[in-house]
């Protein structure tokens, strides 16, 4: 069987061609060992690559050769304890190793596992291929196109108001330096020679009158350079560029009220840390917004937001009345596509419970494009996730998942955001 070795030079990525040509190849095997990768990794670690292992078998390349059966004799170079009709033992102690699972046999043969290296942004592609927020729309203000006017350097044509008078008296010189420097040179020269003439009482007279006439001359010429020609003059460009109208924001309410454990906060974590990661690896300008809560809710940033110790009781209606403020004031609905995903252990006052269901029918999901509620406990689920319940039968738009263990994170996050994802899946 012939090989064929493609030699030629590549780019500093050295082989990136082929290396396509491999992924896509075994982009199956690849997609199984990156999902499953993600459920191992800490909240620091999720944005490394990952080192893809692919049994044996899944590689091993067709090849014509002979079939089995009939008689055939076959020589083994570097034979010295066989001969002809001999037979061989197999090896004992089972088949070969290798596969992958490090226990070989004592005489046995096998191979090994391929192991490769993917990079952080391969592995982020493979790990969001497949997602997209759903029912992302564009805003009412798309129906019209909207246009920016930027600068865009100078024209030699346009409307007098828009006309750049330093940049048009500047080509004003240039040009009439160039054309009248040659006249200029020659003036002063016979000038100067008329001064000599003039001085000199042997002077020839005829000489004098060459010089006065060439002299009227030259000022001629030089006089009938224009001061400003319609060639110098420039007028400022504009240029008209469309503006994006569709927006998206994301509103991440996390619970860090006393009843959520360390645990339960790294889960919780673990799912924003993912979403973050999905926004930005899929989408170019998405706002995000990152709002805690206790028996208080507080708009913060990203640092505070992931490592702040805070703690306290729980009112989960504090974050919907800040997440409406927030809304009312910066996004509004008809220029903004907005999401929320909220994460929290369940527990709240009883009382408060309906109020955040109150809240939610009213002032959130009629503007929202899509709510996911995750609920991370093991416990039998309280008032806010029967209180919720009763919103997803009213809504399209909301989603609730319960999430028991760190294994669970990636297969929710994956159900809420999957391409094509029908309304009201949960």
């Amino acid at each position: 069987m012939a090989h064929f070795i493609d030699r030629r030079l590549n780019s500093k990525k050295k082989s990136t061609v082929n290396r396509q040509r491999f992924l896509r190849r075994y982009k199956k095997q690849i997609k199984k060992a990156v999902s499953d990768s993600i459920n191992n990794r800490s909240v620091t670690d999720l944005v490394s690559g990952e080192n893809i292992t692919i049994p044996q078998r899944d590689i091993s390349e067709p090849f014509f050769h002979q079939g089995k059966g009939g008689i055939r004799d076959q020589v083994h170079p570097g034979n010295d304890q066989f001969s002809t009709g001999d037979r061989i033992k197999r090896p004992e102690g089972g088949g070969a190793g290798g596969s992958g699972s490090g226990d070989a046999s004592d005489s046995g043969e096998g191979e090994d596992d391929f192991v490769f290296q993917i990079s952080q942004s391969e592995y982020l592609d493979t790990l969001f291929e497949d997602l997209e927020l759903p029912n992302l729309q564009k805003n009412q203000l798309d129906k019209l196109v909207e246009y920016k006017t930027n600068r865009a350097g100078f024209k030699s044509q346009g409307n007098p108001a828009t006309i750049d008078i330093v940049r048009s008296l500047k080509n004003s010189i240039a040009r009439r330096t160039a054309m009248g420097g040659k006249h200029k040179k020659k003036l002063a020269l016979a000038e100067a020679t008329l001064t000599e003439l003039n001085e000199d009482p042997t002077a020839n007279q005829a000489q004098i009158l060459i010089l006065l006439d060439e002299i009227e001359k030259l000022k001629a010429k030089i006089k009938k350079i224009p001061f400003i020609d319609e060639f110098d003059l420039r007028f400022r460009n504009f240029e008209r560029k469309p503006v994006p109208t569709t927006n998206a924001v994301m509103f991440c309410i996390m619970d860090v009220s006393g009843s959520m454990d360390q645990a339960t906060k790294d889960i919780a974590k673990r799912f924003y840390i993912l979403l973050y990661l999905f926004l930005t690896q899929t989408y170019k300008d998405v706002e995000v917004v990152y709002i805690r809560h206790h028996t208080q809710a507080k708009e913060v940033d990203e640092q505070e937001f992931f490592y702040s110790k805070e703690t306290g009781g729980t009112i989960v209606s504090s974050a919907i009345k800040l997440m409406d403020e927030i809304i009312k004031e910066r996004f509004p609905p008809s220029q903004w596509n907005i999401y929320a995903a909220q994460a929290s252990d369940g527990d709240n006052w009883a009382d408060d419970s309906p109020l955040c269901t109150e809240l939610m029918s009213k002032n959130i999901l009629p503007f929202l494009r899509y709510f996911t509620y995750i609920e991370i406990t093991t416990r039998a689920h309280q008032t806010l996730w029967k209180e919720y319940e009763t919103l997803t039968d009213k809504f399209d738009n909301m989603a609730m998942q319960n999430i028991k263990t760190a294994d669970d994170i990636f297969p929710v996050f994956r159900e809420f955001f999957l391409k094509q994802l029908s309304k009201g899946a949960a």
